[in-house]
């Protein structure tokens, strides 16, 4: 796959999640053999305000790969403007979200609102792509709700507005995220659009990410759900979908380690005190499934300290490896 002057170098590409792709999540995913990745949602105004903390959203760290800002917004000229600082920052693409389901996002007319205004959605396209050298994207839903399925209505304005490449998340907004994504739906995207198109939704293990690419031609795969608290899906599925090799999943102590690992590289970029708070969820992902992960996730939502939680990942190895659960 080709965006703008950029070959991927394997069909797999790491997806915005707001509160978990910062630069910490995305350098685990770098290691994995991810081929391009985003930034989390990022609102154009904000930017355009100078809010620092939004800045510091958008801006790669030192060693990244190439990297996608996504911005999202309502107002064609607001965008264009927020993307114009934006790639300053050098990145391989401006995104545009038209996927967000959550209501205070919603409410502004900005995210999946925009699948029920497809002039709007294309204007702001076209508004963007006029003001950035780099390449746009967008990243759709299948629709507004069952009844309203325009995917590929959308898709064909967006790529006539200039449109480099186009996500697709096969639920409508009603889903949120539930039920099951509708890979036919990226399928009739893929076939109607003239840009590339890369498909979302339920990709939980390399089989997945393989069946996707059959069922529906699409170009690359985009992880995001189910590489939580399992940075390894990204390394598994490049190994599956260029070499045809299915690597082992994790044992637990390599869970644990790269656990212990994040947890530093997100106190390094956020401090302790909020480090803490942002690993909490992560940590709850590497430790699913797990003998008595349930008690542990209720003691690290206590700890207050990297030496606290540090001490609590320690010691429940010890108690794996004493009942036998590991060796």
């Amino acid at each position: 796959m080709r965006l703008g002057g950029l070959t991927l170098a394997n069909p797999v590409v790491l997806g915005p999640m707001a509160g978990v792709s910062d630069r910490s999540f995305r350098l685990l995913a770098w290691e994995q053999g991810c081929a391009l990745a985003w930034t989390e949602m990022i609102s154009a105004r904000a930017l355009l305000f100078g809010n620092e903390r939004t800045w510091d959203m958008a801006r790669a760290a030192p060693g990244e790969g190439p990297l996608v800002i996504q911005l999202f917004g309502s107002e064609p000229e607001v965008v264009a403007q927020a993307a114009q600082q934006a790639a300053r920052l050098q990145p391989a693409a401006i995104d545009i979200n038209m996927g967000c389901p959550v209501a205070k996002v919603v409410k502004n007319g900005e995210g999946s609102a925009l699948m029920r205004n497809p002039e709007r959605a294309a204007a702001i396209v076209r508004a963007t792509a006029g003001a950035v050298d780099v390449p746009v994207t967008v990243k759709i839903r299948a629709g507004w709700d069952r009844e309203h399925i325009n995917a590929v209505e959308v898709a064909r304005a967006l790529a006539a507005a200039g449109a480099a490449a186009i996500t697709v998340h096969g639920r409508t907004r009603a889903q949120l995220y539930s039920g099951r994504a509708d890979w036919g739906i990226i399928r009739a995207v893929k076939e109607a659009a003239p840009v590339p198109v890369i498909g979302n939704g339920d990709i939980f293990s390399p089989e997945d990410a393989a069946r996707m690419r059959a069922e529906t031609g699409c170009d690359a795969v985009m992880l995001a759900r189910g590489a939580l608290g399992n940075p390894w899906l990204i390394g598994r599925t490049v190994a599956y979908l260029t070499e045809g090799v299915l690597p082992a999943p994790p044992e637990v102590r390599e869970r644990l380690a790269a656990a212990r690992r994040h947890l530093e590289l997100v106190i390094q970029e956020h401090g302790e005190s909020r480090g803490i708070r942002e690993m909490r969820k992560h940590l709850a992902w590497y430790l699913k499934g797990l003998p008595g992960a349930a008690g542990m996730r209720a003691r690290i939502m206590a700890a207050g300290t990297r030496t606290a939680v540090l001490e609590l990942l320690e010691g429940y190895e010890r108690t794996l490896a004493e009942k036998g659960w590991i060796t």
